[in-house]
């Protein structure tokens, strides 16, 4: 008899119980609770990763997530998050896994495997000396115990947006001095995304040196297109590498089944963008069956789009793809 295995990827945008800054303006927890309650238990996922978790008190914890999850189905599951060098959670953004199944190990990697670059900046004003490069978040792995006695291991990440990066003397308020200005910003942030994926890509291969055939699924906010180059780096299709040798280290975006018109989880300045996305390993092809975007609520945010008062939904939408084990 068959096990259903649905994983799901969901940006629950800043998750918070802490009182909004502008209350004019911003939704209290309690409305946002109303909203995403409901959303969450449409996925009737088995394995949940989540982004932009925050974190309250000191020492920090999950708090508002624990609050949000009372009464779902997702109470009892057994919980893996991101967490400071101190071993608090970060007050802000974090990851987490949430597992119907046990949770045999789980870490977190940020410059463990990839060293931070160095690189001087070229516009800032005045001068400065090179200085590292550091990745804005870790990325979550966890291994989880599957019923029929194998492991699936799963890699939760929110890769670094597009927003550049600061330089120093280059900005006044909101507005770029200069355009060199802004494209170094942007190119750094684009090194930032790009950097992770790497590290994600190498602890990847780690996993397959270790076990030819690992059920691998990667997935987040990737805050990228399929054909980006982070996407392409953790994708590492045959088409790029020259390699048939590698082929099943190959990981396959799971939402190229879903019919086009429906295929995003964004809206920003009235386009669709597909930023989360959901990679198996070759080794789980067999088992899959179908990949759902719940985009039906999404709101396009961006100033020109957005309403005097924010949404209490999450500005992405989940992405949810059901596998069937033996």
């Amino acid at each position: 008899m068959s096990t259903p295995l649905r994983i799901a990827t969901f940006n629950i945008e800043n998750l918070t119980d802490e009182p909004p800054e502008d209350a004019r303006r911003e939704p209290t927890f309690e409305e946002r609770v109303a909203v995403l309650r409901p959303q969450l238990e449409r996925l009737r996922a088995d394995v949940l990763c989540l982004q932009e978790v925050h974190g309250q008190e000191e020492p920090t914890r999950l708090r508002a997530l624990e609050s949000l999850l009372e009464g779902t189905r997702y109470e009892p599951f057994q919980q893996a998050a991101t967490k400071t060098s101190q071993g608090d959670n970060y007050k802000e953004r974090n990851l987490a896994v949430l597992s119907r199944f046990p949770i045999s190990e789980s870490r977190q990697l940020r410059h463990d495997i990839t060293p931070q670059p160095e690189y001087k900046k070229v516009t800032a004003q005045p001068e400065e000396p090179a200085k590292p490069i550091t990745w804005e978040r870790p990325v979550l792995y966890a291994r989880i115990a599957l019923p029929d006695g194998s492991d699936l291991h799963v890699v939760n990440l929110h890769l670094k947006s597009k927003i550049p990066t600061p330089v120093a003397g280059q900005k006044e308020g909101f507005a770029w001095k200069s355009v060199a200005g802004w494209a170094e910003g942007y190119f750094l942030s684009s090194v930032k995304r790009v950097g992770q994926a790497l590290e994600a890509r190498m602890f990847i291969d780690s996993l397959f040196d270790a076990e030819p055939e690992a059920r691998v699924i990667v997935c987040g906010d990737f805050n990228a297109d399929l054909d980006a180059v982070p996407i392409e780096a953790i994708r590492g299709r045959v088409e790029n590498t020259e390699n048939f040798e590698l082929i099943g280290r190959v990981m396959l975006p799971a939402e190229t089944t879903v019919p086009e018109p429906s295929r995003y989880s964004l809206f920003h300045h009235g386009k669709e963008q597909m930023l989360d996305h959901l990679l198996a390993s070759r080794s789980m092809l067999a088992f899959y069956r179908h990949t759902e975007v719940h985009n039906e609520q999404i709101h396009d945010e961006s100033v020109a789009f957005a309403f005097d008062k924010k949404f209490p939904e999450s500005d992405h939408a989940a992405v949810i793809t059901e596998f069937s084990l033996p």
